[in-house]
């Protein structure tokens, strides 16, 4: 195992080299740079040539690689041209903002889909299995600004009931306990709105993964034993139906501190995914790409740790 995962890690090398190039090539072909984004009118030709050679962006592409690949290896991101801020430091300000979503939306998505899943395989073709079908192809057919501008019409403007956005109430100054309380009641739309866009394709991956498992020839033999069918469904059959869902909680990783770009947007939660996508607008090269990179590095990660949990969980897996 150990040789396995030091082995895992070396690869990584080379791969992120890979990205690295394909990242810093792609922002290179895209046309304009900050100078240029910022559109000022009363800025002279002499002026942003001099902003140029300040920020570097008149050198060579291939030099400003090499440049930017070595700082990254020293954990230097660089600063961010539009915040004026170490890029490490602006994602610092606003990814936690981004996780605690991720992070309660992730456990709701995952509790609903497996009792859902599980439930729905037990009893297919039954009304409940075709409600949860519905419901599963509802929440993967409509966009997420659609159900989130729907939710803010219904329980923001029509009820009253939760805010229109925003993270905390302006001018409340509230602290501690008051403070936390204060964000849950923002953050409850939001998080409602993400957890139905996960629940419902992992729904139908642990119904699938159900309907296959409780054909197998050792739940028939469970319940020839006369086992109860609850220990049967949660004991023998939950368990090898999850095994291929290490593989997606892996992928999670990134995704807990990605950030949800249009959901940030909508709510006008000061989530990291609306920052990147600004930087993505005005051509904030450094924390573009170091964002990137940084997402990158958690998605590598996030496949490592699935296959080794994989190992762990399936004793027929032998890790080589």
């Amino acid at each position: 195992m150990k040789q396995y995962i030091i082995r895992r890690l070396l690869q990584l090398i080379p791969t992120m080299i890979g990205i690295s190039i394909i990242v810093f090539a792609i922002s290179a072909l895209v046309p304009g740079d900050f100078i240029t984004a910022k559109n000022s009118p009363t800025m002279t030709l002499e002026k942003a040539e001099q902003l140029r050679e300040i920020y570097g962006l008149d050198k060579p592409v291939v030099q400003r690689y090499f440049t930017w690949i070595g700082n990254m290896i020293t954990g230097n991101m660089g600063d961010s041209l539009q915040h004026k801020q170490p890029v490490t430091k602006v994602v610092n300000n606003y990814v936690w903002n981004s996780f605690v979503i991720a992070f309660f939306s992730l456990l709701l998505s995952w509790l609903i889909a497996v009792f859902a899943g599980v439930f729905s395989a037990k009893f297919q073709y039954s009304l409940f299995d075709k409600l949860v079908t519905l419901f599963i192809f509802l929440c993967m057919s409509l966009p997420s600004f659609f159900i989130g501008l729907l939710f803010i019409l219904i329980f923001s403007i029509n009820m009253g009931i939760f805010p229109v956005g925003g993270m905390t109430t302006a001018g409340l100054g509230a602290v501690g306990w008051e403070h936390i309380k204060d964000v849950a009641y923002h953050m409850f739309l939001p998080t409602v709105v993400l957890t139905m866009l996960s629940t419902g394709s992992l729904t139908r991956y642990f119904r699938t993964g159900m309907l296959e498992v409780i054909r197998q020839d050792y739940i028939r033999t469970a319940r020839a034993k006369g086992l109860k069918e609850r220990t049967v469904i949660f004991k023998h059959a939950l368990r090898n139906a999850l095994l291929p869902a290490i593989t997606l909680l892996g992928f999670e990783l990134p995704a807990l501190f990605s950030g949800a770009i249009i959901l940030e947007k909508v709510f006008i939660w000061p989530g990291v995914g609306q920052v990147y996508l600004e930087s993505i607008s005005v051509r904030d090269y450094p924390f573009m790409l170091g964002f990137t990179i940084f997402l990158a590095v958690l998605t590598l990660l996030g496949n490592l740790l699935s296959d080794v949990l994989y190992g762990v969980a399936d004793p027929r897996i032998r890790l080589k």
